[in-house]
């Protein structure tokens, strides 16, 4: 498609004046390179996850081996991801163990969390359900408990509840949701990082000492970094602190006319929970914890995602960008926040209706074909931000994965001669809905290829 086509097309939405334009001259070739013998991360069998509301588990049937259509769908993002429960609905949902009650609704998701604060809860049938489903889909869980309503006590019961039904699947447990957030709303305007840490170490001796072994995560923070540090600070108090954890939007809220499609390519959004200066932030309460980092919650645009930006194929490229991106770095996993019809989740739909896939389902698939695989140095290449570029090692191979989020085609020239076969993701402009794909292709190798707009190839290059 041409680019005044294109633009005209992105316009008509209203998400966007214009992607950004490959700068370069027409006909030159970036030069991509690596350094064989300089390796970084490598991407955890797991890095791979999903964010659901905890309300979700009122209704005991949806996360259910039984629920086969989402086991399905879940598998076919990964068959070792995570599955974390949280989100703000967390805050409002109350324990009430064997109790049986009807589920208030069939589904729950983003879109529910600013209109549904009562009747939600978990009981240990959900718990039970929730356990033969991650056995079904071989996900491992990540936990949330309420910190702003409920009592030490409380949370430690539901906290031995759900070790013992969970079992090996679950990962660690998270105490509250943006903690950071709760000033003015759930706490004194007075409340900070101090009275945060105190909080947090009453719940986490309550529940240590009802659910013995069990590992923790936190601090589970929206973008205050401050908390985060603090946090990191007093890790070393905590042996059973597995990892630190937060969140991360691109942009937001929905209704903010700068929530656009060039926001959510640019390098470094203006509109971000988490610009550049606060991703070393979060470097640096890794080195200061000695644990490593998950993004247990995010996505394109908060509030629930916007029609046209977070539901569109530009996404999907989005997000495999940013999930290699986030694994060079080392973070351990990201978990994109989703469920019920939210525009921005990755799976969409219900048990009576079906699911469906939004294009960031396809590009989660993308980034986790490289499971795994070690990162090598690539140096300052290629300069361009709007291309993203990785090499990695995966199973003795080396795999180039090259990202264009232009609007226009780039050439570039491989390190190495490639395999025939290449995956590729695309689709056919920046706002198609369901026409993104992902595939594999068999083609003659040539060293320099042209990368469409729009577009994700992974390259196996040929053993030498």
């Amino acid at each position: 498609m041409r680019r005044r086509e294109l633009c005209r097309m992105m316009m008509a939405t209203g998400a966007l004046a214009a992607l950004p334009s490959f700068a370069r001259a027409t006909g030159e070739v970036v030069q991509l390179r690596f350094d064989p013998n300089r390796t970084g991360a490598t991407i955890p069998r797991d890095f791979v996850g999903l964010s659901f509301e905890r309300a979700q588990l009122s209704n005991p049937g949806y996360f259910s081996p039984a629920n086969t259509a989402l086991v399905g769908l879940v598998r076919g993002l990964s068959t070792a991801g995570n599955l974390r429960l949280g989100g703000s609905s967390g805050e409002h949902t109350a324990y009430i163990g064997d109790t049986t009650r009807p589920p208030p609704f069939e589904i729950f998701g983003p879109e529910h969390n600013k209109t549904i604060k009562e009747g939600m809860f978990v009981s240990t049938a959900a718990l039970r359900t929730l356990r033969g489903f991650l056995d079904a889909t071989g996900w491992n869980c990540l936990y949330g408990l309420n910190l702003a309503h409920a009592t030490p006590e409380q949370a430690a019961r539901e906290a031995a509840d759900v070790q013992r039904i969970l079992g090996p699947r679950l990962l660690a447990l998270q105490i509250g949701n943006e903690p950071d957030a709760f000033r003015n709303r759930f706490r004194p305007a007075e409340w900070g990082p101090r009275d945060f840490l105190a909080e947090w170490d009453r719940f986490h001796a309550a529940i240590a000492a009802a659910a013995p072994g069990v590992k923790f995560a936190g601090p589970d923070i929206s973008n205050k970094l401050d908390y985060l540090t603090a946090f990191a600070g007093v890790a070393h108090l905590y042996p059973d602190l597995l990892m630190l954890t937060g969140h991360y939007y691109a942009m937001g809220p929905a209704g903010s006319p700068d929530a656009t499609l060039d926001q959510l390519m640019a390098p470094d959004p203006k509109t971000t929970t988490l610009p550049l200066a606060g991703v070393e932030t979060v470097q640096a309460a890794v080195r200061t914890a000695r644990l490593p980092y998950r993004m247990a919650e995010g996505n394109s645009c908060w509030d629930g995602g916007k029609s046209g930006v977070s539901d569109v194929h530009a996404a999907a490229i989005w997000g495999a960008d940013t999930m290699l991106r986030f694994a060079q770095r080392g973070w351990i996993g990201v978990n994109w926040h989703g469920g019920g019809n939210g525009i921005y989740a990755p799976i969409v739909g219900a048990p009576s209706s079906g699911f469906t896939r939004r294009p960031l389902y396809f590009g989660t698939q993308f980034a986790q074909a490289l499971d795994g695989a070690t990162f090598l140095d690539t140096g300052a290449t290629p300069a361009d931000p709007y291309l993203g570029y990785y090499a990695l090692r995966q199973g003795g191979r080396t795999r180039i994965a090259v990202i264009n989020k232009r609007d226009a085609a780039v050439t570039v020239q491989l390190p190495g001669l490639p395999e025939a076969k290449r995956t590729v993701l695309t689709g056919p402009s920046a706002t198609a809905r369901d026409a993104t794909t992902l595939t594999t292709r068999s083609e003659r190798p040539a060293r320099t290829v042209v990368i469409p707009p729009l577009t994700a190839m992974l390259f196996t290059l040929v053993r030498r």
